[in-house]
């Protein structure tokens, strides 16, 4: 008989279940404590009357295991400084969507050789995670493929969608049943309708198919999740977060019945791909807030140890430490900088 499927399929390699790595990596009370508060603290700057600003900041993505700690350490000081006005996450990014082919992130390519250990990349996120939130750090991340969650969707306290997934009824069913807020990233072209059709979607009880935490296919039944958002990120024709865009996000959320919430992206086509903008970026959403406006909420920022990025594949030996291998990023002693001055920008607000 002729062969008719897996033509092109070369190889698959058993993983263990999510059953068997929450198992092996479990999360102690005081971290699913911590995660709960976290959720809910995002949850009332989100959709309340909470006057703190939402601060989701750190690398564009982890590769580098012990840079990462030492970031989150350096970050966790700061965070608690600053914790009266700010509310700060770090990002703990493990998955990267790519436009063509590159490093797709720690959990597909751990040992940044091309081997694609998924098992491995699954343990030492999880690892990450627990030591992130050790640090009393909350947890964001960018969920990419489907089945990753079941594997550490616990320790992730605010969840983004992607630009290039916000239209992927997929991943609109997955975050219907995620737990934590979530963020729905405008489209790379800069239209917002996607964003408020996948906040739309995801509120509502969905039906997909996927995995338990056996690992079995299962049909996933969810009851939607009433914590989504718009994440601003500009686009194909420029930045988006000017009062005549934030406005017109506002104009097109209240149509929809939905939260006038807005996160603002310093980062992509908001700062022209020029990481070093982004504290301009952010200077300008700030100017809005000191103007009276509420409905932005907060921002993200792409930060690391060194600024720039380095490009990969290259030797692991040559990587320099602290320097981003995906977007560039801002260094430490300007995010540092930029973080205590967001604090004082904000204390009229508490005044």
């Amino acid at each position: 008989m002729q062969k008719t499927s897996d033509i092109n399929v070369v190889e698959t390699r058993t993983l263990p279940s999510p059953a068997a790595l929450l198992a092996e990596l479990p999360k102690t009370e005081a971290q699913a404590d911590f995660v709960v508060r976290a959720r809910r603290d995002i949850h009332r700057l989100i959709f309340t009357d909470d006057k703190r600003f939402l601060l989701i900041v750190g690398p564009c993505s982890i590769h580098d295991l012990e840079s990462g700690r030492d970031y989150a350490r350096r970050l966790s000081a700061l965070a608690r400084e600053v914790s009266d006005r700010v509310m700060v996450v770090m990002r703990v990014y493990f998955e990267k969507p790519r436009t063509t082919v590159g490093w797709k992130g720690l959990i597909m390519d751990p040992h940044l050789d091309g081997s694609h250990d998924i098992a491995a990349g699954l343990r030492l996120a999880r690892s990450f995670l627990r030591d992130v939130i050790d640090l009393g750090l909350p947890t964001a991340t960018e969920f990419l493929d489907p089945i990753t969650p079941q594997y550490m969707a616990d320790l992730v306290c605010w969840g983004a969608i992607g630009a290039r997934t916000t239209e992927s009824q997929t991943h609109r069913q997955m975050a219907s049943g995620l737990s934590m807020p979530l963020g729905f990233k405008n489209g790379t072209d800069g239209s917002l309708q996607a964003a408020v059709n996948a906040i739309r979607a995801a509120s509502q009880p969905q039906t997909f198919l996927g995995i338990n935490l056996e690992g079995s296919a299962s049909a996933v039944v969810t009851r939607g999740n009433p914590d989504c958002h718009v994440v601003l990120r500009g686009g194909a024709a420029g930045p988006n977060y000017s009062p005549r865009h934030i406005a017109e996000v506002e104009a097109a959320l209240t149509k929809a019945a939905l939260a006038r919430s807005v996160v603002v992206d310093c980062s992509h086509d908001n700062s022209a791909k020029k990481p070093e903008l982004q504290p301009d970026v952010l200077r300008a959403v700030l100017d809005q807030v000191a103007t009276g406006n509420t409905s932005i909420m907060g921002a993200m920022v792409e930060s690391n140890l060194v600024a720039g990025n380095q490009p990969f594949p290259q030797p692991k030996e040559k990587l320099r430490r602290g320097v981003s291998i995906t977007d560039g990023c801002i260094d430490w002693a300007t995010t540092e900088s930029l973080i205590r001055e967001l604090h004082a920008r904000l204390a009229p607000r508490f005044a």
